[in-house]
């Protein structure tokens, strides 16, 4: 079982005195900043100028400086910029102010794990990875509330990583419910099998098969965008507050019969064997080779597959849908 960490577990003393750089002011860059000062962290936050999140900082009340500056003058630094922009960021701005025994951290391993960002030995590499977006993580600090974390350390030179990677959780309220020890192999590998084999790829392609199935069998495309796309987040929601059988309870029995007796025909032991394809994919570093790749011929294929997707029938029959339900703007 994993090693679990709470409030008792986590001393904000290993933040004390230091200042603690956040670089990138998007979803997750605010959150951090904000959840970190409210819990009286010393934050200094980065921004590129003239960006609405540059302005957005300053409507918090921070004073956005460059990455470098941010580097230099604080001792602790998340770094939130995308994944793909990450190894040229810390190229230019990052490691020629990155002195000993400072710490980095990640919400994410990609980086680190495919080598796209190698540390000097002298630093501490830690990442706290909140399991929810930016202002999920926001809301629920200011309820009084937190989101769980995971938590791990690449590297410790000061001895003393854990204990700061600790901290910042509890900074950010994740410790108010439960900050889960792993690896950055652990959570890079199995964050992007998550998102390429269910929670977005695979969830994706089956509403848009089973969308396609209906059209093709004559049904209206918005009936059928009803029971294959807007229903689904009603199920999710079930999923994620009570738990698969928790959800069971509440629908139908026919809907309970037909989730049992159907759902293992739709998704048979052959989708379970791509999906062990699509984990080795990402285990032996394929995928990660694949996408840093595209990045540096300027995604074509990305390009292409996005402009694809964007005219499917599915794409045109929700967006008029959506315009009929006037609660989900905004979201």
């Amino acid at each position: 079982m994993a090693k679990m960490y709470y409030e008792k577990d986590a001393d904000m003393k290993h933040l004390k005195g230091k200042k603690v750089g956040v670089l990138g002011y998007g979803s997750q860059g605010r959150a951090h900043a904000l959840n970190l000062r409210d819990s009286g962290v010393d934050v200094l936050v980065s921004e590129l100028e003239g960006t609405e999140n540059y302005k957005t900082a300053k409507k918090d009340g921070f004073t956005p400086m460059s990455i470098a500056d941010v580097t230099k003058k604080s001792d602790v630094l998340m770094v939130l910029v995308q994944d793909n922009l990450q190894p040229l960021v810390y190229k230019n701005s990052i490691e020629p102010n990155l002195k000993e025994g400072k710490a980095l951290g990640f919400a994410h391993g990609f980086s680190i794990l495919f080598n796209q960002v190698v540390p000097p030995k002298n630093v501490d590499v830690f990442m706290v990875a909140p399991k929810g977006p930016g202002d999920l993580l926001r809301d629920q600090f200011e309820q009084g509330n937190g989101v769980p974390c995971l938590v791990a350390v690449e590297q410790d030179y000061t001895k003393n990583a854990l204990n700061v990677a600790l901290a910042y959780a509890k900074g950010l309220g994740g410790t108010r419910c439960g900050v889960v020890e792993t690896t950055f192999r652990e959570e890079t590998e199995t964050d992007l099998f998550g998102e390429q084999a269910i929670l977005c790829g695979g969830v994706t392609q089956l509403i848009k098969y089973a969308f396609e199935t209906l059209v093709e069998a004559g049904y209206q495309p918005e009936v059928a965008y009803y029971e294959t796309c807007h229903e689904l987040k009603l199920i999710v929601d079930l999923i994620n507050s009570r738990g698969i059988q928790g959800m069971r309870k509440v629908v139908s029995d026919t809907a309970e019969y037909g989730d049992m007796t159907r759902g293992p025909m739709v998704i048979d032991q052959e989708v379970k064997e791509n999906m062990r394809y699509v984990l080795e994919d990402v285990q032996n570093g394929n995928f990660a080779r694949e996408w840093i790749m595209e990045n540096l011929v300027g995604r074509p294929v990305f390009n292409a597959m996005l402009r694809q997707s964007e005219e499917h029938l599915i794409e045109k029959v929700g967006k008029k849908m959506r315009e009929m339900m006037p609660w989900l703007k905004g979201k």
